[in-house]
């Protein structure tokens, strides 16, 4: 069975179901009681949100973040690039029109897209219950990433006692990876599972060699996450917002994956604008910042915004994290 379980303790969370229902998480969960499964939305960055920080800065590390970088970076290698491609990318040598280039030289660019544009796209955010030191969770990140799909992620950290509940309530066991589509009604266990119905439903129904080797793609995302030591895997207490955040990244990046564990070890849900090579949602950020640079977060509680690990991490840690 392709899937993580770890035990936690026990409490009663609010459905999100497409029907409604009363929240049962008491005190602790802020979230709206609204239970109708969310819609997807304009993934372009809002106007009206602060700018904390000095804007993006590509590719600049903290040194106190260089050891965690390094570590984030090591599935590059193991998982030889998988979930930081859309699929269907390619890249070509154009003229230098002003919009997204991965690389600007002498009045060229590397112009990058994927065939994602051309796929199926959800009307409703598909749910998917994981944490971040899951190998199993891991691989159907990396199919979200190759498929540029925006998803809802909620959180499900060992000791967490909101969402892990939740996937309990819904599905009758705490294992991990866990999806609900609101647009088909399905939902499901097993990675692989998973895996074969994204592609299938919002892909070109092709599974990449990559995430369909069975137990060698376990292990090896397995070994992917040995340098990260568990994080992203245990709770530490937290305060969650009313509202979803909103995250701008895509697996592969070793800058994205540390803001993650930090979402993931605060149980703070998130919706994910995947923005993957090829992501024609780069040019969004362009547009709005004159440059792409990820991880960028926006929190609709604080009406602020921000780029640079470093700095998303400490304002999670002063603003949701609990003594």
């Amino acid at each position: 069975m392709l899937q993580c379980s770890i035990n936690s303790r026990p409490s009663m969370v609010r459905s999100n179901a497409t029907t409604r229902s009363p929240c049962l998480c008491r005190s602790r969960c802020r979230m709206p009681m609204r239970t109708t499964a969310a819609q997807t939305k304009d993934a372009a960055p809002s106007k009206s949100y602060k700018l904390m920080g000095n804007g993006p800065k590509p590719f600049q590390v903290s040194p106190l973040q260089a050891f965690s970088l390094a570590a984030a970076a090591f599935p590059m290698l193991v998982r030889l690039g998988s979930g930081g491609f859309g699929s269907g990318y390619s890249a070509k040598l154009d003229s230098d029109d002003g919009k997204y280039g991965a690389v600007r030289i002498a009045g060229r660019k590397v112009s990058e897209t994927s065939q994602t544009g051309s796929f199926r796209r959800p009307k409703k955010l598909i749910e998917i219950y994981e944490f971040e030191g899951c190998p199993f969770c891991r691989k159907v990140r990396e199919a979200v990433s190759i498929l540029d799909l925006d998803v809802m992620f909620y959180p499900c950290p060992a000791g967490g006692p909101t969402w892990r509940e939740k996937v309990k309530q819904k599905g009758g066991k705490a294992s991990f990876p866990y999806m609900v589509d609101p647009n088909t009604g399905k939902a499901m266990y097993e990675s692989d599972d998973i895996v074969k119905y994204l592609f299938s439903n919002y892909g070109d129904g092709q599974v990449p060699w990559g995430l369909s080797l069975g137990l060698l793609t376990a292990l090896s995302c397995g070994l992917a996450l040995i340098p990260r030591l568990g994080a992203g895997s245990r709770y530490k207490k937290s305060n969650l917002p009313k509202q979803p955040l909103e995250f701008w990244g895509y697996e592969l990046s070793p800058f994205c994956k540390i803001v993650r564990e930090k979402l993931v070890s605060l149980e703070i849900p998130f919706v994910q604008h995947t923005t993957s090579r090829g992501s024609s949602k780069r040019q969004l950020l362009v547009d709005k910042y004159g440059k792409f640079a990820v991880p960028y977060l926006e929190d609709p509680n604080q009406k602020v915004a921000m780029f640079e690990s470093a700095d998303i991490i400490k304002y999670l840690d002063e603003t949701y994290a609990s003594a």
